[in-house]
């Protein structure tokens, strides 16, 4: 058996409850890490009250897809990993992955060995939210070196990652971002940033080859606004929301592209990225922890927003 955070429903934080549950197995191919610690992300949460990626999920469901610890046991034909070894992983995204647990099973070559540098904790921090900037910058805008790209949300656990691996591939980096996280993303590699609360990004920004965007087309219509500030032929990269038909059609009025995106399990991606922590190329932040018990408390936290880096679960010691 294992401590597990279970939800029978969804709902509030407070359906978030630590259960007795069985310990997995692992399959052949898989391995079975010791959690350490476990990252907190905008899915969980919107995940827990019906949205996200519920509609693949079932009952009883534990959430989580962050994961750093140590490989406890490997299945039949596993080369690549051993007992013992450090790894970090988000596994099995958009399905379950069971993170918010002391144990978790997944394919070995999902998995990557943890930063050297870094403890569980940050380590923890890392996989969903260093992969979807990845991915969104590397595989789907092909960023070039000289390209000047707009992040928004550039203070939040995705956007943190996508200043520093924007900069890393040699763009110019623009961020939105509340004027007291400015020094700090300055210090990770925007060389401009825009105040959202003072002043309309779309007025300060403009001939734009790639915005990552990170908020989404609801109320303040950010994706549309983005439109706005991109050369023509410029990429939209819709992260949170996809694309709607009405941001399709503005996009191709105004001569520019727009493409939905979601993140996928990448073992050989973590590598590198962890390759490019060791270097001290990328830093992780981590604003608090919280217990395996507390989650209901860390969504909490994440919902009010306004968070600077990751938010991580300690599980094991």
């Amino acid at each position: 058996m294992m401590r597990a955070v279970t939800i029978e429903e969804f709902g509030g934080p407070d359906v978030l409850t630590v259960q007795d549950v069985a310990r997995p197995e692992p399959l052949p191919t898989e391995v079975l890490v010791r959690v350490h610690a476990a990252g907190v992300n905008p899915v969980d949460w919107k995940t827990r009250v019906g949205h996200g990626m519920a509609g693949l999920q079932t009952f009883p469901l534990i959430l989580g897809w962050d994961v750093s610890g140590v490989v406890e046991e490997v299945g039949f034909g596993v080369t690549t990993l051993a007992p013992g070894d450090e790894v970090y992983s988000m596994p099995w995204f958009p399905r379950a992955a069971g993170a918010y647990a002391e144990y978790v099973t997944a394919p070995a070559r999902q998995w990557a060995r943890k930063p050297a540098t870094l403890d569980h904790v940050h380590a923890a921090a890392v996989p969903l939210a260093a992969l979807t900037a990845w991915q969104a910058l590397v595989d789907t805008a092909r960023v070039q070196a000289g390209q000047r790209v707009l992040i928004t949300a550039a203070a939040g656990g995705v956007g943190h990652f996508a200043v520093q691996l924007a900069r890393h591939l040699g763009a110019h980096v623009i961020a939105t971002a509340s004027a007291a996280r400015h020094p700090w993303l300055k210090e990770l590699g925007a060389e401009e940033v825009v105040d959202y609360t003072a002043t309309p990004f779309e007025q300060a920004v403009e001939d734009v080859d790639v915005v990552i965007d990170l908020v989404g087309d609801g109320q303040d219509r950010t994706g549309t606004r983005s439109i706005d500030v991109l050369r023509p032929g410029g990429l939209l990269v819709a992260v949170p929301g996809g694309v709607s038909p009405e941001l399709a059609q503005a996009a191709g009025t105004a001569g520019v592209r727009v493409t939905p995106f979601l993140v996928e399990p990448d073992g050989p991606a973590l590598a590198t990225i962890a390759g490019l922590i060791d270097e001290g190329q990328v830093a992780v932040e981590v604003e608090e922890t919280f217990p395996l018990d507390q989650a209901g408390t860390a969504h909490t936290r994440g919902e009010a927003g306004r968070t600077r880096g990751k938010l991580v679960l300690t599980v094991a010691g």
